[in-house]
């Protein structure tokens, strides 16, 4: 098997020369990647919050969504 190493530009140019269905498909490959990344992302998020909540004594499952919000909010401004 051949490796092809190209830039970004390169690759940009490339697709810019397919047809329109050929882009479209393009661009939902890229998209349900985004989407796969974007959702495990939010999931080890949510156990770093669940982690971090515990080990202040708290349930991160049972905090109601302002109780959330107040707890990040403290977190990101180092608020005990």
């Amino acid at each position: 098997m051949v490796t092809l190493t190209l830039s970004d530009k390169q690759v940009v140019e490339l697709v810019k020369q397919l047809p329109p269905k050929s882009k479209q498909a393009v661009l939902d490959a890229l998209t349900t990647d985004g989407d796969i990344w974007w959702e495990m992302t939010l999931s080890q998020g949510e156990e770093q919050f669940r982690r971090l909540a515990a080990e202040r004594g708290l349930e991160w499952d049972k905090m109601h969504e302002a109780e959330r919000e107040t707890f990040v909010d403290a977190l990101l401004h180092d608020k005990p």
